[in-house]
């Protein structure tokens, strides 16, 4: 199975800064895990809406569930970066929006 695997499933330095991809993409296990496991969307679904192999989206799943706490931990520490760097740069949409509330 771990040859199946690397055979789907590559993680290069420069490439989404060395995530786990499906190979040839910059498609990461990442996503396809959010997709299914947060979006409910279907692997066949995801296959088809990306033009993606469904083997490696299923690989990318296998993968994801025999690294998942790496994986989590990665994913969590992005989210918690892009959410400071929001609130260091709040958006000016968001703060025109609310003035308009206001006025209303």
């Amino acid at each position: 199975m771990e040859n199946d695997l690397q055979k789907y499933i590559e993680a290069i330095d420069g490439v989404r800064s060395g995530k786990p991809c499906i190979a040839g993409t910059r498609m990461t296990v990442a996503d396809i895990a959010t997709m299914y496991l947060r979006m409910g969307q279907s692997l066949e679904e995801i296959a088809g809406k990306y033009r993606l192999s469904l083997a490696a989206v299923y690989a990318a799943m296998a993968f994801y569930f025999e690294n998942r706490q790496e994986i989590d931990q990665r994913t969590a520490e992005a989210e918690a970066f892009a959410e400071a760097e929001r609130q260091k740069q709040p958006s000016l949409l968001d703060q025109k929006l609310r003035a308009a509330r206001e006025h209303a």
